[in-house]
């Protein structure tokens, strides 16, 4: 019998639509995946099993079956995204239990493609932390289930990275999508402002974002265009990207935190890789403001004060507590009305007027164990993501796109990972450079069955 579990979300549509395979077959073997697999990497809160099997045969149905993008692909979704009849609870004990009567229009997008969500997956609560662990679960990295999977879309990165679906929905406020993505060696993207419906309540003050996690370009780009509401092309439509003028810069933009050898040293060798591609690359710097990790703070636990006013505070941990604490002196002290999205691209401007892309490291160091970091204190919590992810947050506050990608391998043996930031409208371009290298460069795209690492 053919296993589907593991094949690329392009390779399961195609078979699909051509009658290869039925819906249903595609589904039972994924869910046959998750109940052997999920319980070492704890990627679902819900698997909706009886209710997949029955929407993969409505797929299966339809008349225009032939022409859907994604014709039986499972997909997983966040828990803080509605799908019809489940509950949203967002990490926490806080949120009602009450099933959501209308899809979220990213899920309903990705249904009307011929999608099939399997299940919700884990997050921390409220999704403000960048390690996903809390009341319902944690999420573990299928490279080293001792690590953390990352967050705050980490539950939907355990479950790419494994194998248990072929694509996931996640969203990003400071990097959501693509610390995951990054821990995981997954592609990650954050589309640009506008690009695809947000509907997320606050939003954290317009910096979040709903996006796609897979770990092929061709699954990124169809996904992406599924959910910004395009009519999906095939792989690289618009051929290998011209020469670009590429900067690269391995500087926090958080002043005081910096970036290990390791992972500034991915970023370098995927400058070369990219050289070799014919594009012009430089060592050039984003002028951050010093500024910047104040600003972002404020708006980090503003956002989380926000998600957290209609809740029951005796029901949140105690670290979203403080967080939200800590939102709420800001907004007192006026840190929140400032325009800070206007001043920063104000100051990115001549940036990217003379550079196409901007390539970073994704993160700065190993991500940290796979624990229950949400019974330990805020400040602990804030360090900690802090020193391992500073490289997100800037792309969340200006609103231009960015994206992770796999590259490379740490000396620990997990995968590699770099940033790619683009101008306003680009997430095509920076999808056909991640063609580019993983032409040049292939990864392995799920974790073997040990999870140590590439091997």
């Amino acid at each position: 019998m053919t296993k589907w579990a593991g094949r690329t979300a392009t390779e399961i549509a195609e078979a699909v639509r051509q009658k290869v395979v039925t819906p249903r077959e595609v589904v039972a073997d994924h869910l046959a995946a998750i109940a052997a697999r999920n319980g070492r990497v704890g990627a679902f809160r819900v698997v909706r099993a009886t209710a997949a099997l029955a929407e993969a045969d409505a797929v299966g149905a339809r008349p225009d079956l032939s022409r859907l993008p994604l014709a039986g692909v499972p997909v997983a979704v966040k828990d803080n995204l509605p799908v019809r009849g489940e509950s949203t609870r967002n990490g926490s004990a806080a949120t009602p239990k009450t099933p959501a009567t209308e899809d979220h229009v990213t899920v309903a997008r990705l249904r009307e493609a011929g999608a099939v969500v399997v299940g919700l997956t884990h997050v921390p609560e409220l999704c403000v932390f960048g390690t996903t662990d809390g009341v319902h679960g944690i999420a573990r990295n299928p490279w080293d289930p001792s690590r953390t999977a990352g967050g705050s879309s980490g539950g939907s990165a355990a479950a790419v990275a494994a194998g248990l679906v072929p694509l996931a929905l996640g969203n990003d406020g400071m990097g959501s999508l693509r610390i995951p993505a990054a821990h995981c060696g997954l592609i990650g993207l954050k589309p640009g402002t506008g690009r695809v419906p947000v509907d997320l309540g606050g939003a954290w003050f317009g910096m979040s974002e709903n996006g796609p996690l897979a770990t092929t370009a061709a699954d990124a780009r169809l996904m992406f265009s599924v959910l910004a509401g395009e009519t999906p092309a095939g792989d690289d439509p618009a051929g290998p990207p011209r020469a670009l003028r590429i900067a690269v810069s391995t500087r926090s933009p958080i002043a005081g935190v910096r970036v290990g050898r390791a992972y500034a040293s991915l970023a370098r060798q995927a400058a070369r890789a990219l050289v070799e591609a014919g594009h012009r690359v430089s060592a050039a710097h984003p002028p951050y403001p010093l500024s910047f990790g104040t600003v972002i703070l404020a708006r980090w636990t503003g956002g989380t004060a926000q998600d957290a006013e209609p809740l029951d505070p005796r029901l949140l941990a105690p670290r979203t507590r403080r967080h939200a604490a800590v939102g709420r002196a800001a907004g007192r002290l006026g840190m929140l009305r400032a325009d800070h999205r206007g001043a920063l691209n104000r100051r990115l401007g001549p940036f990217f007027e003379e550079y196409d892309v901007l390539l970073t490291p994704a993160l700065a160091r190993r991500g940290p164990a796979a624990d229950a970091w949400h019974e330990r204190g805020w400040l602990a919590n804030v360090l900690v993501n802090t020193a391992c992810s500073p490289m997100t947050p800037p792309w969340n506050l200006s609103g231009h796109p960015a994206l992770a990608m796999p590259f490379g391998s740490l000396p620990t043996g997990l995968p590699g990972s770099v940033q790619l930031v683009g101008r306003p409208g680009s997430e095509h371009q920076l999808l056909g450079l991640v063609a580019q290298l993983e032409r040049s460069r292939p990864w392995t795209r799920t974790a073997p069955a040990t999870g140590r690492g590439r091997g």
